[in-house]
């Protein structure tokens, strides 16, 4: 697997200097930051998720060297703020996301004032992915129609909180995505392994589905998975394999 950490350089202090910054500005830039790198990792059939604003994980498998370092260069031309990265490889999505993250806390500091557009670690052989993309069963009738907003956000990330737990233990990588979807990253796994996400999510108050896809590449595994969300739909099964998974499951 490969990952690769972006990370905006200096930015808490940025934020504040000479003054703090209206939050708004703050949020629309992060959110524009998350768009841009998206479609260029999307670009190489990649997939990259809004994980803590100034910091945006993605799986790149199709990215080498040069194509990050054309992004960090277009980035560093439209915001007023830099952004580094590292890129990492594992066993698995959680062990590529730990390398990264290591390099590039090898390399300076997030507050580091030095610190500039660094783009660190290596790219690798990558085996195939797997990606399942969750959702929650019936979430109109249960949540949005009939509770609040708030309450609708706070019970279906919390049931995706306790799927991403579940699969981070096996070396996953979890994110919403918003509305009532899921989208983990994972190395094949069994079908217990979602048997068990299932589960945890259905003792933190959300009955959830999914469908599963596998690819050399991000993107080729997600649209795979989403066909397979869609088939679980018609089927009423919680757990839908693509044809292209394994036929055991």
């Amino acid at each position: 697997m490969q990952a690769t950490l972006f990370q905006l350089d200096n930015y808490g202090p940025w934020t504040t200097t000479p003054e703090p910054r209206p939050e708004m500005h703050l949020q629309t830039l992060q959110s524009r930051l998350y768009a841009d790198i998206a479609e260029a990792v999307g670009d190489h059939d990649g997939y990259a998720f809004y994980a803590r604003g100034d910091n945006i994980v993605a799986l790149t498998p199709g990215m080498d060297r040069s194509a990050h370092r054309d992004l960090l260069g277009r980035l560093d031309e439209d915001y007023p703020v830099s952004a580094s990265a590292a890129i990492g490889t594992g066993d698995t999505p959680r062990d590529a996301l730990a390398a990264a993250t290591a390099t590039l806390q090898e390399v300076g500091s997030a507050q580091d004032a030095d610190r500039r557009r660094v783009l660190a670690g290596e790219t690798g052989p990558t085996d195939a992915v797997e990606v399942a993309h969750f959702d929650v069963v019936d979430a109109t009738g249960e949540f949005t129609d009939t509770t609040d907003a708030y309450t609708a956000y706070r019970s279906i990330t919390g049931g995706m909180a306790a799927v991403a737990d579940s699969l981070a233990d096996r070396g996953g990588l979890t994110f919403f995505v918003g509305g009532d979807n899921a989208i983990a990253v994972c190395s094949p796994l069994e079908r217990a392994a979602y048997e068990t996400a299932i589960d945890e999510a259905r003792s933190a108050g959300i009955d959830l589905r999914v469908g599963i896809g596998a690819g050399e590449v991000p993107t080729d595994a997600g649209i795979r998975a989403k066909h397979a969300l869609e088939r679980g739909r018609e089927t009423g099964k919680p757990i839908t394999p693509a044809a292209t998974a394994s036929a055991e499951r």
